[in-house]
């Protein structure tokens, strides 16, 4: 599900010797000592942590890195400093501006880098294939609404290119947005059609839509596409009832 594990991405104005870290990743001790030493080599200090959202494989190691840092650390809510949507972050001469992408969970934010045309986007889209709408902190609106935003920005010689926080470096930022937005409205039309062929009839409409919609998906990420079919299910307004 972490594709190659999570991206944790260090930020630094060339000349600069002020760090910004984005997603320590979880309390993985030679992890978080090695992206101190990352930073400490290219003689820089980490000044600012930031979080993405608090699924603990971006954030669980914050608390110990701050400990290791000294450094601040900034998120939505949680009793964090909190981050809103257009703050600008600015250390060490670079300039970081938030952008509030709900959907995958409530607290989901992305990071706009101008000075390389750039966007972090967390879970908010990978670096390849697709997301989970993590249901119910998770909603399908939402999340369909932060990728018209993202949209908006990576158009029209915006941001050209995103680092996620799983897979690689993806070059076309435009076309993986555009795909996503695709991908989504091509899901939740799969799933009205197997809503139509019997699903919403069945005791758990949840496992009936997983097994006609998900059935090419390997199942050890049923669990995921799970969350996204009870998110599924929330936007067209079709009553289901948790397991378990």
């Amino acid at each position: 599900m972490t594709l190659d594990g999570t991206n944790t991405w260090v930020l630094l104005e060339p000349g600069s010797s002020e760090a910004v870290v984005l997603d320590p990743g979880e309390e993985d001790e030679p992890h978080l000592r090695a992206v101190l030493d990352h930073v400490e080599a290219r003689g820089a200090r980490v000044a600012l942590t930031l979080l993405t959202h608090r699924h603990h494989d971006h954030a669980a190691g914050a608390p110990r890195f701050a400990a290791l840092t000294g450094a601040p650390t900034r998120a939505v809510g949680a009793g964090h400093d909190d981050l809103a949507d257009g703050d600008v972050v600015t250390v060490g001469g670079l300039e970081l501006r938030v952008v509030a992408t709900p959907g995958h969970t409530a607290d989901s934010v992305s990071f706009a880098l101008p000075a390389d045309h750039a966007l972090l986007t967390g879970d908010t889209v990978l670096g390849r294939g697709t997301t989970v709408v993590a249901h119910p902190d998770g909603e399908l609106g939402a999340y369909l609404d932060s990728l018209d935003r993202l949209a908006a920005l990576t158009g029209d010689g915006g941001a050209t290119t995103i680092l996620p926080g799983h897979g690689p470096r993806v070059p076309d930022a435009a076309a993986m947005v555009a795909f996503y937005r695709v991908h989504r409205q091509e899901r939740l039309e799969q799933v009205r059609q197997a809503l139509a062929d019997g699903a919403a009839t069945e005791e758990d409409p949840v496992e009936g839509v997983l097994r006609r919609v998900y059935a090419e998906v390997p199942r050890e990420v049923w669990p995921a596409a799970r969350m996204s079919v009870r998110a599924q299910l929330d936007h067209l307004g079709v009553a289901w009832t948790p397991r378990g």
